[in-house]
């Protein structure tokens, strides 16, 4: 079985506190749902900086990716099938899908 990492992209935030919690509920039982399948399930990122070529350092980034998910699944369709069904998309992100390379050592 091979482990793909789901990046979240984008996103509206929610207009209300209780919107907020509604969705956290959603996403909550998506993650459930996953079971043993969830090698790193919730991972959201903040305060990001970049380092540039030159090893200078700027405050921000250029991507707007604001988490990332770890998954075991049997092949890319089934790692696809299961990002669909997050409610991520519900708020009007976007997911991008990538297999981890296994690396020697």
């Amino acid at each position: 079985m091979s482990q793909y990492v789901i990046f979240y992209l984008g996103g509206d935030q929610p207009s209300s506190p209780e919107e907020g919690k509604q969705h956290m509920s959603k996403y909550m039982e998506w993650i459930a749902s996953l079971g043993d399948s969830a090698v790193s399930p919730m991972n959201p990122i903040k305060s990001t900086s970049t380092v540039n070529s030159d090893g200078t350092v700027s405050s921000g980034g250029t991507a707007t990716m604001s988490g990332y998910t770890i998954i075991e699944a049997d092949s890319m369709d089934a790692a696809l099938s299961i990002a669909k069904a997050c409610p991520f998309l519900e708020i009007g992100g976007s997911l991008e899908v990538s297999e981890l390379m296994k690396m020697p050592g």
